[in-house]
C-alpha cells in the first residue's frame, strides 16, 4: 500500500510588488508523480533549488498543490478536515533541531506534541519512553536541550515526532547542520526506525552516503524528478549526476575513475567493503 502518493503536482512560488502585482513565478514543483510504500526509507536528492524540500512540505500538508493531487494515507492532501490527520500520520523533522525544540527539559520536549493531540497522561509518558529510547537519548531525558550536541538535539527532534506515533516521517535535511559524528547519529537512529519500527522514512538531502542504503532515491533537478531507482542504479549513473551538479559517495567515484582506467568493475558500489572485494576477483 502507498502510503504517499503524488500526481501531476505542480507548485509556483509567486513574487509580487508591495501593491499586490505579480513580478515574478517561480515553478518549484513541476508535474511530479511519485508513489511511495509504507515502510519503505526513500530519500529525495537535489541541489539547492532542484525544489526537494517544497516537494517535501506537501507530504505534510503544509503547502498544497496549485494543480495536481497529494495523498497521504489515502487522504488528500487539500480537503481541511484530513489537514490533522494527515499530520499525525505524517511526522516533520526540519534542518534546524532549535525551530524544534521548545521544552525547557528533553522529556517535556518530547511529550509536548502527544499532549496537543490530547493523549492520556499516563500515555504520554509511556511513548516518550519509547521514543527516547528509539532514538538512544533515553539517558538524556532529564537534560536541558541546550546542554546537548547538534545531532543529539536532532535526534530529540525525531523522538519528539516519533512520540506522536506517525505512519511516516519527513525530514528535510536534517543534517545539513551538523558535523559528521552528528550527521552519522542521526542517520543511524532514522535507519534503525525503519528498519525495527518499520516507520517509512522519507530523507531530503545532498549528502550522497546518507542514502545508500535507502529502498529506493528520487533525483530532482528543476522541479521535476530526473532520475528513479535503487541506490546502484542511480549512483551507476555517475556524468548524468555530476551533470546535474551532484556528486557520488566518494568510494564509487573512485571505482568509477578505476573502471575508467581500465579495471573490470562493476558499476555502482556503494561502500569500501564492496570495492576490496571486486579488486579481489581480480587477482
Amino acid at each position: 500500500m502507498n502510503i504517499i502518493e503524488a500526481k501531476k503536482v505542480l507548485f509556483e512560488y509567486i513574487r509580487r510588488d508591495e501593491e499586490g502585482n505579480v513580478e515574478g513565478i517561480t515553478t518549484a514543483v513541476d508535474n511530479v508523480d511519485l508513489q511511495i510504500k509504507q515502510g519503505d526509507f526513500v530519500a529525495i536528492l537535489g541541489h539547492n533549488g532542484s525544489g526537494k524540500s517544497t516537494l517535501a512540505k506537501h507530504f505534510n500538508a503544509i503547502l498544497y498543490p496549485g494543480e495536481g493531487t497529494v495523498w497521504v494515507d489515502g487522504m488528500d492532501t487539500q480537503t481541511e478536515e484530513n489537514i490533522l490527520p494527515i499530520r499525525k500520520e505524517a511526522g516533520m523533522v526540519f534542518q534546524n533541531p532549535d525551530n524544534q525544540i521548545i521544552g525547557q527539559i528533553v522529556e517535556e520536549d518530547v511529550g509536548f506534541g502527544p499532549e496537543n493531540l490530547g493523549v492520556e497522561t499516563a500515555q504520554i509518558w509511556e511513548r516518550v519512553e519509547e521514543s527516547l529510547k528509539a532514538v538512544g537519548m533515553y539517558e538524556f531525558r532529564k537534560k536541558s536541550p541546550n546542554k546537548l550536541s547538534g545531532g543529539q538535539k536532532q535526534r530529540v527532534s525525531i523522538a519528539g515526532v516519533l512520540a506522536m506515533h506517525p505512519k511516516c516521517i519527513v525530514l528535510d535535511e536534517p543534517t545539513a547542520m551538523l558535523d559528521p559524528n552528528g550527521r552519522k547519529e542521526v542517520i543511524r537512529a532514522v535507519r534503525a526506525l525503519n528498519d525495527v519500527e518499520g516507520i517509512t522514512v522519507i530523507l531530503i538531502t545532498h549528502y550522497m552516503e546518507e542514502v545508500i542504503h535507502a529502498d529506493r532515491v528520487f533525483v530532482m533537478d528543476k522541479g521535476r524528478i530526473e532520475i528513479e531507482g535503487t541506490p546502484r542504479e542511480v549512483f551507476s549513473q555517475v556524468e548524468k549526476l555530476k551533470a546535474l551538479r551532484l556528486s557520488v559517495p566518494e568510494v564509487t567515484l573512485l571505482a568509477y575513475e578505476l573502471k575508467k582506467a581500465g579495471l573490470q568493475l562493476p558499476d555502482g558500489i556503494l561502500s569500501a567493503q564492496e570495492l576490496v572485494e571486486e579488486l579481489k576477483k581480480l587477482r
